[in-house]
């Protein structure tokens, strides 16, 4: 089973701890290359016991991250635990990035960066509805490869016409002065914290320097309208290496909708990758909304297990195509159940609730049980604190399930409790932004608006309704 390898959640640093962490999940430790880095080390998803469910037992322990062998007592080993500190010469940034991208890995210090953005969210996902918008030159290879949720493929006797293929976005050679570039519509707006510029494969036609700009724009503007928009520069010109996931964090908290990468002066990018957080726009929130739907912002915040695939891929938008697209734990053989925990978009009162365990036939679980909190009031340590949103309840294999949620209160995260283990397509929360947490939600988007964004939706201010 394959997991999917574009999915990665924010875990902010006020729920860091509280719950087991999920940095990546399922995916195969790949070869480094040290470039001296030396930062934070990364706290692995390590097995251990999680915190207490709703009801007062004791919830299952986490496990390591890795698809790593278990040992006499039936965790999954860890080969970096083994290390000690000091030994880790990428830091937490350089592991996450070396567990999501293959090949080897090159970071581009940043002091001001003090956690792994690849921990976040791709935002030019195609998933969430990112688009590869404009390229001035693709003649070898097409601008839409930049985007794609796979790692780049290589088939060394694979030629056409033009030339050798790549799976990625490739120009021809420049004869003059000048560079390439291409423009990414991010599918989710929101604030970019890390870009990483991955040359797998391109290794004798790899552009030795790279820059990434940012705009946030108001619709959907024609290209020729959107290239002259106030673009800012969030990776200023650097150098860049062949077969190699090139990793800048970026210090930057404005909302952005669209990047644009520029090669210099021309060659080829296997993908690009934009992390970040989700910063939706207020004006979609009113009415009823899906609480926990990533393009909204929702997020997941720990897990007990996530051997095959992340809890995070069951709150991305459609219909799972197939069972590698949800969540898929490791069969429990000890006692107790596996759950995840998310935190909501924006805190609402759910109305109805969506459990899809579409494609999972002989994996899914036999029950399930949902359990919320309200943060702004109540203390997510403690156990007493959450309440009942829908009892334990049977499931069915391939099934849609819709239950409606008549006496459900505010809440600000979600438990999902599957029994004793099993797999999800797709989890949805149906619901309404209560008063407060709407203006919230208005306030943080027009704070993160660059000013000339701002100006072109100054009756959206809310201090207007102060």
């Amino acid at each position: 089973m394959s997991a999917a390898h574009d999915l990665i959640v924010p875990i902010p640093p006020s729920e860091r701890g509280r719950f087991p962490t999920v940095p990546h999940c399922g995916g195969h430790r790949r070869r480094i290359r040290a470039t001296g880095y030396r930062g934070p080390s990364r706290p692995g998803c390590r097995r251990r016991d999680g915190p207490a469910s709703p009801d007062g037992q004791q919830a299952p322990a986490a496990c390591s991250t890795t698809r790593g062998r278990r040992s006499a007592e039936g965790r999954h080993s860890d080969p970096d635990r083994a290390a000690g500190p000091g030994s880790d010469p990428l830091g937490r940034i350089g592991r996450s990035v070396a567990e999501k991208y293959s090949g080897p890995i090159h970071i581009e210090e940043n002091p001001m960066s003090s956690h792994a953005f690849t921990d976040l969210p791709d935002l030019a996902a195609r998933i969430l509805g990112g688009s590869v918008t404009y390229a001035n030159d693709e003649l070898f290879a097409e601008r839409e490869n930049l985007i794609k949720p796979t790692p780049p493929h290589f088939d060394p006797s694979d030629f056409g016409h033009k030339g050798k293929v790549y799976d990625g976005w490739e120009t021809r050679r420049r004869r003059d002065e000048g560079n390439d570039q291409a423009v990414v519509r991010l599918g989710a707006a929101g604030v970019i914290h890390g870009v990483v510029v991955d040359t797998t494969h391109f290794t004798g036609n790899y552009p030795p320097y790279v820059s990434v700009e940012a705009t946030s724009v108001e619709g959907y503007p024609a290209t020729e309208d959107l290239l002259k928009a106030d673009w800012k520069t969030i990776v200023p010109k650097s150098p860049a290496q062949g077969d190699t996931a090139n990793a800048f964090p970026v210090s930057d908290g404005h909302r952005y909708t669209h990047v644009r990468l520029s090669i210099y002066p021309d060659g080829g990018v296997a993908r690009l990758r934009v992390h970040g957080e989700v910063v939706p726009d207020p004006r979609f929130l009113d009415g009823t909304v899906d609480l926990l739907a990533a393009e909204n912002g929702g997020r997941l915040v720990g897990c007990s297990d996530a051997f095959y695939a992340s809890p995070a891929n069951i709150i991305q938008p459609g219909r799972a195509r197939h069972m590698g697209e949800g969540w898929e734990n490791s069969r429990r053989r000890s006692g107790g159940n596996d759950y995840a925990v998310f935190a909501l978009a924006a805190a609402g009162v759910p109305r109805h609730v969506e459990i899809d365990t579409g494609y999972y036939v002989g994996n899914a679980p036999g029950w399930v049980q949902l359990s919320t909190v309200d943060a702004r009031t109540a203390d997510l340590d403690d156990a007493d604190a959450w309440s009942d949103l829908l009892p334990r309840i049977a499931v069915q294999p391939d099934t849609r399930h819709r239950f409606v949620l008549p006496t459900a209160s505010a809440a600000t995260h979600l438990r999902l409790d599957v029994y004793p283990d099993g797999g999800l397509s797709r989890l949805r929360l149906f619901g309404e932004l209560d008063r407060s947490s709407l203006a919230a939600a208005r306030r943080r988007w027009w704070d993160a608006l660059p000013a000339a964004h701002r100006d072109l939706v100054a009756a959206e201010d809310p201090r207007r309704d102060e």
